[in-house]
């Protein structure tokens, strides 16, 4: 199930989305909901993952809250222009935690295609990238980052695509602690406006098909994730 949360003006604070992650993650670890998806904007943060040194945060004041989370992996940005998807699934045992990351990946890998660009995996780099080209003076993008937690058997955080956020936010920090690449949106590569509503519907499908589901549905409130049933209310 896809939830789409907030977009645009309604973008998500970090904190209400988090929020809503762990109460989410806490009905599916229960049994109580299906496997789901929640599909927002934030507005404007930086996340610092486990692994965050102290050099690759913003010095001074970057204009948006910083705030330290549970995931694995570095500090980057969220915000409007870019696309967030919390996939909130009980993963097959045994746990195999490279194989979500990887179908994660590949779920940006065929969304960028379907805009004609060429993205690959990087060894050692999680993520989506646009490969570098010597002969455009180009290094290698990040267009699509990933950080993902794995709770009780059950997903937590995921990806974020740029779509046509406003790259500077990432001048002020060092993105996912790398310092030889670069970071990139859909837009900037394409030359076209690519917002986040083209972008969704065609996450949708490659994310589904990516992590072995054959249908899925789409609900445009978080109620049917959230809402007690009569059964439980009566249980309590």
């Amino acid at each position: 199930m896809y939830a789409h949360v907030g977009f645009g003006p309604g973008a998500v604070g970090y904190m209400a989305g988090w929020d809503l992650q762990k109460e989410v993650h806490s009905r599916r670890v229960a049994g109580l909901i299906p496997d789901s998806c929640l599909l927002l904007e934030h507005a404007p943060v930086y996340t610092a993952g486990k692994r965050t040194a102290a050099s690759d945060r913003p010095l001074g004041d970057p204009g948006a809250p910083v705030i330290d989370v549970d995931r694995g992996g570095k500090i980057t940005w969220h915000g409007p222009g870019q696309l967030t998807a919390y996939p909130i699934i009980q993963l097959r045992q045994p746990v195999d935690v490279l194989a979500y990351v990887r179908a994660l990946e590949e779920s940006m890998i065929r969304v960028c295609a379907e805009f004609g660009l060429r993205a690959v995996r990087v060894e050692g780099r999680s993520g989506a990238w646009l490969p570098a080209d010597p002969s455009r003076g180009l290094q290698d993008r990040k267009i699509g980052a990933i950080g993902a937690r794995v709770a009780k058997g059950v997903t937590m955080h995921g990806l974020a695509l740029n779509c046509d956020c406003d790259l500077s936010w990432f001048d002020r920090i060092v993105p996912c602690g790398i310092r030889d690449a670069g970071v990139t949106s859909l837009t900037q590569e394409t030359g076209i406006d690519v917002s986040v509503d083209d972008v969704t519907p065609l996450l949708e499908r490659h994310l589904a098909a990516a992590l072995g589901y054959r249908a899925w549905r789409r609900v445009h409130s978080t109620a049917p994730l959230t809402a007690v049933s009569p059964a439980e209310a009566a249980a309590s």
